[in-house]
């Protein structure tokens, strides 16, 4: 799908014009527009100056999206809300002669508050400043009047159109009558001044203005709220990658890293682009693109994605995927194509929406017409015809869809849930089965201390000492588990480690005094220390509820056992009995054991 950046685009209408023009270049296969994002999506073989030109030809602008490397996909800036800040401004300017302008028009008129002597009984007058405050509104706004009558001339008349022609016809009946009233004035005729006085219609000019302003100000703060989620997602991509060229390491623009480059991250640093370890191990926390919130266990040959935490060890990596091809950039894609698609309901809205402008001012032409039939005024008919304008130009049909459409995309992506399309959002409510994730869905994703079993004549405190002093050399998430533990049960930090030795996804070794400390799995403890069967047999025992055994021998003997768990959280049982409730089966997903798997499940 190529991606386009529309301008002048400023309601469905405007959208489904946009769509039906592009639509009919030859090689098109499906076009997609999206109004709050103000994106296109395009499928086929059209040639892109074709497809621009055929926008151009509709009234708007458009231009091409580049690679992500060099586009909106890559620079959040372009996603920055500019419209909210304009429409603000607009809106207080407005504001600050509407408020004058009714009080003089309704306030003194229907309820007699107090004018300056100077405008008392000069009805003249009244009615210039009335047309003074009018105008700057109206010179304020004029956006609306360009767009409307812009695409009206193209013949594709837009919600704007509506705007525009309902104020332009309040206005311009409100000077014919301040022409009237010059005129009553100069041949002294009262009573007429009198009756013209209420025939000003200038008010309703600037308030139409007003209010939409306010609507369109609204909805581009919804719209910005909307590309959150994918700013966010850009922030995480790294700016720079460290590359090892001619023996020597330089620090690099992202878009220099070439496939096939060897790069190396230090502890604490992002991985720059996707690649496979050549050298080192470390645990990486993947949890931006996976949701897994324990770092996984990386060795040499292991493949490692663009924007996850190098946590603790030196890696040396071989570029695989650069730039657009990158997992982080794909997803990046998935989420811009998502807003650029539309779904099944939205695009029965937007065949509405293109009829329903036309539609709105040919009923309001009739409105006029049959009132002057049946002998009204010609003030009275026009009226009720800028009423129906009025009335219908914020296309509740042509926003509400995609404005809903989008803000579930926005919260969905705020609280980690993405859909690839809008389609997937609106299948959603049609969901049988729910595959949840077993770590940091259902459990916290923080593995904490469930159980000590220290041997015959150790104490836990003792047990919890000696392994703290290993532990607190170790970056492992399962360290911190019992780091934590010893924390909150403000263990004396008595013994100090020397020698200390890590041995990846097997355990650690260090010297406290003459002794030697060890501390991992079983397969790894046995090297160095005899562990009794009925100690085994506790070990199964905490297996099979979910738990994570951690031996500890010091000097050839073992001295117990730390178990370590991913809790269930405190509301993953209420919220899998909620969504049972709603007829939904639900199916825990895991990588993890299948006596842990069970154990969770069980408590789920």
């Amino acid at each position: 799908m190529e991606q386009y950046q529309v301008t002048g685009m400023s309601c469905a209408a405007c959208s489904a014009r946009v769509e039906k023009a592009v639509s009919s270049v030859e090689g098109v296969t499906s076009c997609s527009v999206s109004l709050l994002t103000n994106s296109m999506g395009v499928e086929g073989t059209a040639d892109p100056s074709a497809i621009i030109k055929a926008v151009e030809d509709a009234g708007y602008g458009a231009k091409k999206k580049g690679t992500q490397t060099q586009s909106s996909f890559s620079d959040e800036d372009l996603l920055k809300d500019r419209e909210t800040p304009v429409l603000r401004k607009r809106l207080i300017a407005s504001l600050c002669f509407l408020i004058p302008l009714m009080y003089l028009s309704m306030g003194h008129m229907m309820w007699n508050w107090p004018i300056p002597k100077i405008l008392e009984g000069n009805h003249v007058a009244m009615g210039l400043i009335q047309l003074l405050f009018t105008t700057i509104i109206m010179v304020i706004n004029q956006k609306f009047f360009i767009s409307g009558f812009k695409s009206l001339f193209h013949k594709a008349p837009n919600m704007d159109t509506l705007v525009a022609l309902g104020s332009a016809a309040s206005y311009g009946y409100s000077v014919y009558i301040l022409f009237a009233m010059t005129d009553a004035q100069i041949h002294q005729n009262i009573d007429a001044v009198m009756k013209y006085m209420h025939e000003f219609y200038f008010e309703s000019a600037a308030m139409i203005l007003t209010l939409i302003t306010v609507g369109k100000m609204l909805e581009a703060r919804s719209k910005g709220k909307t590309t959150d989620a994918l700013k966010s997602l850009m922030k995480l991509a790294p700016k720079t990658a460290v590359v090892i060229r001619n023996g020597q390491e330089m620090g690099v623009a992202i878009e220099q890293v070439n496939q096939g480059d060897i790069f190396v991250v230090k502890p604490g640093e992002n991985i720059p682009v996707d690649g496979i370890i050549i050298e080192g191990n470390s645990a990486l926390n993947e949890s931006a693109l996976t949701g897994e919130s324990i770092p996984v266990d990386k060795k040499e040959g292991d493949a490692v994605s663009a924007a996850t935490l190098n946590t603790s060890g030196y890696l040396k990596c071989e570029a695989t995927r650069v730039g657009e091809d990158t997992t982080l950039s794909q997803i990046i894609q998935m989420v811009s194509d998502a807003a650029a698609t539309k779904a099944p309901i939205a695009k029965v809205a937007d065949k509405v929406s293109g009829v329903f402008v036309p539609t709105v001012i040919c009923i309001a032409l009739a409105t006029i017409a049959i009132w002057l039939l049946v002998g009204q005024s010609f003030g009275f008919a026009l009226a009720r015809g800028i009423s129906v304008l009025v009335i219908s130009c914020p296309c509740a049909l042509g926003l509400a869809t995609p404005v809903a459409i989008m803000v579930g995309n926005g919260m969905g992506a705020k609280h980690g849930i993405m859909f690839k399309t809008a389609v997937s959002l609106e299948e959603t409510g049609k969901t049988q089965i729910v595959a949840l994730d077993k770590t940091g869905t259902i459990t916290s994703g923080k593995p904490q201390v469930t159980d000590m079993v220290p041997v015959d004549g150790i104490s836990e405190e003792e047990l919890l000492s000696m392994a703290y002093a290993l532990e607190k050399k170790s970056e492992h998430p399962l360290a911190h588990a019992i780091l934590q533990k010893a924390e909150e049960t403000q263990i004396n930090d008595n013994f100090e480690i020397k020698d200390f030795q890590a041995v990846a996804g097997n355990g650690l070794s260090g010297k406290i005094e003459n002794e030697m400390i060890y501390g991992g799995n079983q397969r790894f403890i046995e090297k160095y220390a005899m562990i009794s069967a009925s100690m085994i047999k506790k070990s199964e025992e905490l297996a099979n509820q979910g738990k994570t055994p951690l031996f500890f021998a010091c000097d050839n003997q073992l001295i117990g056992i730390i178990a370590v768990a991913d809790v269930i959280k405190e509301d993953s049982p209420q919220a899998v009995k909620e969504l049972q409730n709603m007829g939904i089966r639900v199916v825990m997903l895991t990588g993890d054991n299948e006596h842990t798997a069970k154990a969770i499940g069980e408590q789920a």
